[in-house]
């Protein structure tokens, strides 16, 4: 049964156009647990507390948390649509080019891929930064009286961290799926276990206090301002479930699994991170004292407090620290394999500068290391920039909200257009088709022209009815030309070396009907409304040090995207390519009706 799945998933996505060279590791259960780990819900809830709670107050959090939990979960529904349709690491620039107008599919995909990857790299960045400072806050907290805390030492923390998911990801990348279903009873058991001493020790706050009361410490003109200003801090809590989509081809049945873990692991992550907001909105305690910590993290504090009257509290304190690290510790790690896939990927299909050694997958490991290489290497570079100026570095962790969210805006808003104008063929079940680049060594060669030589009447070189093929050629027969509401039939195109002619079909998982179209609507539109407050600053006056400098960021990124694409890129890069070894079996499978 093994070798069946890997065949019918190595035909899958050659009929995306790629042979299999990365190795299927992730089943659901571990997809499950590496989509838990890098949402990790209650862990943020407990480090980006501080944000909503100045502009928003208790209430703020408590009714921002519901609201972005429930459209977080919209788009999330989207991008697990997009991808059952095409289970490729690429995520969002391979759809961009798959659905937009055809004068728009390369640039636009082009843009895209650059913004989705940069924005890896700082999620890496700022997880790490995350990792190290509360490694730090730790020492704080241990020796409070003799320890004097530098931004460069956190930094270095933050090295450390990058260097052991250096080492998981590239000396040991077979642990992963095993290390990924451990973290779902940890992040479980250690939610339990945190939970539990808060409401058994820590004074409680009342009802009042956590569901009416509004504040505005940004100093809006209005508090709804303020809530909408706050309201990003939960917005960031539930960004990155997407870190699936982008290990599509190291997951068996991805275009079921996929969808499966994002969906699930938001509903868990958010009914975890809900209740541990509601805890430590009634376990705060004094609130001077908690935010203004030494330690720069809030909740490191309130676990110190609710310790104070034991004979060991700092012990206490650091125990229950070590949980939120380890876990927070563990998401860097997935964070850094997601973004070194998505780098690959990109540089696969010629988007980046030097993209042939981007795209060197070991033959032993079966990972992209040169990939692996360059992501933390910038990731490094930039956490110096927390040396400098912590406001500078907030900038870094901006991108992570505005790039995300307009890399995912894009193909959303695409896919409506098409669902409403009925472009998108019915599921149909795939046939088991000839496996690509999965069978002999180490999954860098293909049986393909034999298996379809055998299959093929005429041989090799003609197709299905015994014409001769004309891969790569402008004049397709026309046999193939029929339509579908304007869109190719699937069951009739034969593919070029372009996926510009590649129909549209949907994948297992879509919502059906009105229903697909009310909540691609509805996810289309609170994504326009996160990247519109995304760019605001957290307080007013505004000047050089509280500015929100996410917009100049964000567009820097595409500005300099655009510039390359006119001084190189569009001579190099020409949308998502096809490898040779799988061209046969692309027509194949689309003369198929696969």
């Amino acid at each position: 049964m093994p070798r069946v799945k890997e065949d019918n998933d190595s035909h899958a996505l050659a009929l995306l156009g790629k042979k299999q060279v990365l190795k299927r590791r992730f089943g659901f259960w571990s997809l499950f647990g590496f989509a838990v780990c890098e949402l990790i819900t209650w862990e943020t809830v407990l480090a980006l507390f501080s944000q909503g709670f100045d502009n928003g107050g208790p209430a703020g959090l408590v009714y921002g948390f519901i609201i972005a939990w429930s459209s977080t979960l919209s788009v999330y529904t989207v991008i697990s649509e997009l991808a059952s349709m095409a289970p490729i690491a690429g995520g969002q620039y391979y759809w961009v080019y798959m659905l937009a107008p055809p004068r728009w599919k390369v640039f636009s995909s082009y843009i895209i891929g650059w913004l989705t990857s940069l924005a890896w790299i700082a999620t890496v960045a700022t997880e790490t930064i995350f990792a190290g400072t509360m490694l730090q806050g730790a020492i704080i907290l241990d020796n409070e009286n003799s320890y004097s805390p530098k931004r460069w030492q956190g930094t270095l923390l933050a090295w450390l961290v990058i260097a052991v998911a250096i080492f998981i990801n590239a000396i040991i990348p077979g642990t992963l799926p095993k290390f990924e279903v451990f973290i779902i009873f940890f992040h479980i058991a250690g939610f339990i276990a945190i939970l539990a001493t808060l409401w058994a020790t820590a004074p409680h706050n009342s009802a009042h206090f956590v569901f009416t009361t509004a504040l505005n410490e940004g100093g809006w003109s209005t508090q709804g301002l303020s809530y909408c200003v706050g309201f990003l801090g939960n917005v960031a809590t539930f960004v990155g479930a997407d870190a699936s989509v982008h290990l599509a081809e190291e997951v068996e049945n991805a275009a079921w699994n996929i969808p499966r873990a994002i969906l699930a692991s938001m509903c868990i992550n958010g009914a975890v991170g809900f209740a541990m907001m509601l805890t430590v909105l009634f376990c705060l305690g004094d609130v001077d004292s908690v935010l203004d910590t030494a330690t720069g993290y809030p909740f490191i504090q309130i676990f110190y407090i609710l310790n104070k009257d034991s004979v060991n509290s700092v012990a206490g304190a650091t125990v229950m620290l070590a949980v939120v690290l380890i876990l927070t510790w563990a998401c860097a790690i997935g964070i850094t394999t997601t973004a070194s896939r998505m780098t690959w990927s990109f540089a696969r299909d010629k988007g980046t500068p030097f993209s042939g050694p981007l795209s060197y997958v070991s033959r032993t490991r079966r990972i992209p290391v040169v990939a692996l290489g360059v992501v933390t290497g910038f990731a490094a570079l930039l956490t110096l920039i927390y040396i400098g100026s912590y406001t500078a570095f907030n900038d870094v962790i901006s991108l992570t909200i505005t790039g995300f969210y307009c890399s995912y805006f894009l193909p959303a808003a695409f896919l409506l257009f098409h669902r409403i104008k009925g472009h998108i063929s019915p599921y149909v079940r795939e046939t088991p088709g000839v496996p690509i680049g999965d069978n002999d060594d180490n999954g860098l060669e293909s049986p393909v022209p034999d298996a379809i030589e055998k299959t093929h009447p005429g041989g090799a070189d003609t197709d299905l009815y015994g014409d001769k093929k004309v891969i790569g050629s402008a004049n397709t027969p026309s046999q193939y030309a029929n339509t579908n509401n304007g869109m190719p039939n699937f069951s009739s195109v034969v593919r070029r070396d372009s996926l510009a002619e590649a129909p549209l079909q949907w994948g297992p998982f879509h919502l059906p009907g009105i229903f697909g179209i009310i909540n691609n609507a509805y996810a289309c539109t609170y994504m326009i409304f996160v990247i519109f407050w995304s760019v605001w600053p957290p307080v007013t006056p505004v000047d050089a040090s509280t500015m929100n400098y996410s917009v100049v960021v964000t567009s820097g990124v595409v500005i300099f995207s655009i510039v390359w694409y006119f001084v190189r890129g569009r001579k190099e890069y020409t949308g998502p390519t096809i490898d040779d070894e799988v061209k046969a079996v692309m027509r194949l499978g689309s003369v198929g009706g696969a």
